[in-house]
């Protein structure tokens, strides 16, 4: 069988760095920060870029490499780069691609993170940002554009709230006023949705999450056709967030299970989410693939299951949140996601706690939400814990 007709998942286990003299059945690792040369011609045009090969490990490493193919080989990309952390990613897309004068439009339910750097970072440099909100038309979409917009990012499912961008509109209209669309993809992760074949440019990762799916290492991806592959490489080979042989090695190896994971992951969520909707200490139970989310035609379009991430919206506001989480037992309270165990945030006094009042109302991100990870726990465990942990809070 053809390599191109075998699935995603088939190939993030079978895509491996050639084996070398050892005959090694798991990919060693490279941890070399260079590279020795055959001979002077071939140093000059390695240096020259005339011909491929690994120079120095800030430059290209094989464990970097093989990572980013076998994502490449799930997102549906032509082309990819392994960072250091999510959000080196995201920020090598806007140093790489943006410059003074210039403007991005962003849908406004971003990771707080994100949000920081449109909001006080970039401004440094004259680039302009302009939010658009959740429920926005495709005439909010357009009117947001400007002739100095050079890009549209976009978070879908968003962090925390799971509100969802409907990509082909977005695309669409991006095309249209010859725009590139970014797409944060880091809670479906490449094995649930792949926004490239809803029209997306780039599709940025924190591979921190889901991808390593066991709290162990930070890193990131970018992905996506050569041109704008080769733009973003020549940032990040010149500043230095590269990522390091190790974690690529670590995250590499998690690929090969994402599947199984995500699949124990969605079906974990879905249970969850149905225990506690309508459940009488709860104003809300938010989960794309719920009837009740506002969005559920759309996350059936664009999502191949759910996800691992439910909101529960707690009745008493700020005081009862925090009592909940205090409450926990076996429940981890932690600012991470995407683990195999189940971890609790309240995002309005930690992750997005920098965004003003009224920018969290905005996003939806209210004082008794909190955003919980499903981990691979029992289900039962997980729900018996957060039911312990409801009673004794109010």
């Amino acid at each position: 069988m053809a390599d191109r007709e075998r699935a995603p998942e088939t190939r993030a286990i079978r895509e491996q760095v050639k084996t070398t003299a050892q005959r090694e059945h798991s990919v060693p690792l490279f941890l070399t920060s260079s590279f020795v040369f055959d001979s002077a011609e071939q140093a000059r045009a390695l240096f020259a870029d005339e011909i491929p090969g690994n120079v120095y490990s800030r430059y290209s490493n094989p464990n970097a490499e093989e990572l980013v193919r076998k994502l490449c080989a799930m997102e549906g990309a032509q082309d990819g780069l392994a960072t250091a952390s999510g959000m080196a990613a995201v920020f090598a897309v806007f140093a790489s691609l943006l410059s003074t004068g210039d403007h991005l439009v962003a849908g406004r339910a971003l990771f707080g993170s994100t949000h920081q750097l449109l909001t006080r970072v970039l401004p440094r440099w004259g680039i302009e940002h302009t939010y658009v909100d959740v429920e926005a038309t495709d005439d909010d979409w357009l009117r947001a554009i400007r002739p100095s917009t050079k890009l549209v990012f976009v978070e879908t499912p968003s962090n925390p709230g799971l509100a969802l961008i409907d990509l082909e509109m977005v695309s669409g209209i991006c095309r249209e006023r010859g725009v590139l669309l970014v797409v944060d993809n880091c809670f479906t992760t490449p094995y649930l949705q792949q926004p490239i074949r809803f029209g997306a440019d780039l599709v940025v990762h924190s591979a921190t999450k889901f991808i390593d799916g066991q709290g162990r290492t930070l890193g990131g991806a970018v992905l996506g056709p050569e041109e704008l592959i080769g733009e973003c490489r020549y940032f990040i080979r010149h500043t230095g967030p590269s990522i390091s042989p190790f974690n690529a090695w670590v995250l590499s190896k998690s690929l090969e299970t994402l599947a199984v994971r995500m699949d124990r992951h969605c079906e974990s969520s879905l249970g969850f989410a149905q225990h506690f909707e309508g459940h009488a200490e709860l104003e809300r139970v938010l989960y794309p693939f719920l009837p009740s989310h506002p969005q559920h035609e759309l996350a059936r379009k664009q999502m191949s299951a759910g996800g691992g991430i439910v909101a529960l919206i707690l009745k008493g506001g700020l005081d009862r949140a925090r009592r909940f989480l205090d409450g926990l037992d076996l429940l981890s309270h932690s600012p991470n996601l995407g683990d195999t165990r189940t971890i609790v945030t309240h995002p309005a006094s930690t992750t997005h706690s920098k965004l003003s009042g009224e920018e969290r109302q905005r996003v939806g991100i209210t004082p008794g939400m909190v955003r919980v990870s499903v981990g691979l726990e029992r289900l039962d465990d997980i729900v018996e814990d957060v039911e312990q942990a409801l009673a004794r809070s109010r």
